[in-house]
């Protein structure tokens, strides 16, 4: 998995969309990062530690039903610095999963609340949306990255913003969470 560092935020709380001394560099938005990029650069606050903490919840649980395979888009006014924008903390990050399911995927139903969108913003503070690679034809997949792209590449006032993948596969979950641990014991 290759990462870029997480840009930081412009004067208008937002993350660049692009680099703008070098506009066609291919580091761009999404900024693909790792687990633990994300919860080193994020977890600023209580609200956003309880955020990133019900994240890394979720990623196990989808994890634990067998689907590790794909990224997720991350964005919504976790993205932003919405403390300044509109004074208030973040309530939860906005995420679309684009997944490979595996081969025979049937969760049984005690495993299915993770994919429920209700019930993973109430458990995990995560507003989730889900893309299945493997189920859908190409130009599906595509009108709905486009979607997505064009609903999150803006803020509601059309001011042009940048936000970030992760892989979904665990490799750095572990690292998150013992960081966010970490802080835990730092922060009580």
């Amino acid at each position: 998995m290759s990462t870029v560092a997480i840009p930081e935020w412009t004067p208008l709380g937002i993350l660049p969309p692009m680099d703008s001394q070098n506009p066609t560099a291919p580091q761009r938005s999404p900024y693909s990062i790792s687990m633990l990029d994300l919860v080193m650069r994020f977890a600023t606050s209580p609200a956003r530690h309880q955020i990133l903490s019900g994240f890394v919840h979720y990623r196990a649980a989808l994890h634990a039903i067998g689907l590790v395979s794909g990224m997720q888009w991350l964005d919504g006014s976790f993205m932003e610095h919405i403390e300044l924008l509109e004074q208030r903390a973040p309530r939860d990050i906005d995420v679309v999963t684009f997944l490979h399911s595996p081969p025979g995927f049937a969760p049984g139903p005690d495993n299915t609340s993770v994919l429920d969108h209700d019930e993973a913003k109430t458990r995990f503070h995560v507003d989730s949306y889900f893309v299945e690679l493997d189920k859908l034809p190409a130009r599906t997949i595509v009108a709905l990255s486009t979607y997505w792209y064009s609903l999150w590449s803006h803020r509601r006032n059309a001011t042009w913003k940048g936000f970030l993948q992760v892989d979904l596969e665990p490799a750095t979950d572990l690292l998150a969470r013992q960081w966010l641990d970490r802080y835990d014991s730092l922060h009580p």
